[in-house]
């Protein structure tokens, strides 16, 4: 794939994940500051990593949310969730990666993310 192609294919993907609501909004707001780092994500997250064919989307969910759970960052972490949601996870799965993030990534990590999620799942 060329740079071109990558984006669009990564763009098709994050609509399919975040939802078009979401995109949209993200790339209304970009600016010439941002516009890069936009495309970048875009191009390398989503059309170079989440297009791969060694994972379907919701292992690459259970990865992301694990990952963003040990690295606590709540804010991508409750995106995530959401995507997860698009990407067939239950609620009850999204417990299993978090009761799961408790032992290897520590209870305060996993007890902020549990909050976090039922705050996306009381939106929903």
């Amino acid at each position: 794939m060329d740079e071109k192609q990558r984006y669009e294919a990564g763009l098709k993907v994050r609509r399919a994940v975040l939802g078009d609501a979401h995109v949209d909004r993200s790339l209304s707001r970009q600016n010439d500051f941002t516009r890069e780092f936009q495309e970048m994500i875009t191009r390398h997250a989503w059309g170079e990593i989440w297009t791969r064919p060694a994972f379907d989307r919701k292992t690459r969910s259970v990865m992301t949310l694990a990952m963003l759970i040990a690295l606590n960052r709540g804010d991508e972490f409750k995106l995530h969730v959401r995507g997860a949601l698009n990407n067939g996870l239950t609620q009850d799965d999204i417990k299993e990666v978090i009761l799961a993030a408790a032992i290897y990534c520590g209870v305060p990590a996993a007890n902020s993310a549990i909050h976090q999620a039922q705050e996306v799942f009381a939106a929903d």
